[in-house]
């Protein structure tokens, strides 16, 4: 028997030990309920919510992207120093940036190579090295 949505979203935030409250299942649905992944802003989150009929304010939205976050359902990526977008995929692979449209997307990891990371400094270790491929339209 398949599992229904809000099953497969509560199974999601039980997977990172999350509560599966009203707001975090609503956010969840939007983020996986189908099965597609997907590069969000909080902005974008919060307007896809406004068009659901589970509404959430735009603070609920920052914080439970956060919360998602740092539990590992999500992975942040900081473009421009001050923009950030969650990926579903939190597996590494690299993105691409359109810089006209501010869309992140997937990149293909094919021919990625990254042959030497530099040694992280005393007392410190590499979390994760993010590849942003910026694209301008010729």
């Amino acid at each position: 028997m398949a599992e229904n949505r809000s099953d497969i979203e509560a199974t999601w935030l039980a997977s990172a030990g999350l509560r599966p409250t009203r707001q975090r299942l609503s956010l969840a649905s939007l983020l996986i309920g189908d099965g597609e992944h997907r590069h969000v802003t909080a902005e974008s989150l919060y307007e896809a919510s406004r068009d659901s009929d589970e509404r959430v304010s735009l603070a609920t939205v920052y914080n439970t992207l956060r919360v998602f976050s740092e539990a590992g359902l999500l992975r942040e990526i900081t473009v421009n120093g001050a923009r950030s977008y969650f990926d579903t995929n939190v597996t590494n692979h690299p993105h691409f940036y359109w810089e006209d449209t501010e869309e992140l997307m997937d990149a293909p990891d094919k021919d990625l190579k990254i042959a030497q990371l530099p040694n992280a400094p005393d007392g410190a270790e590499i979390a994760k090295v993010d590849v942003v491929i910026r694209l301008r339209r010729k």
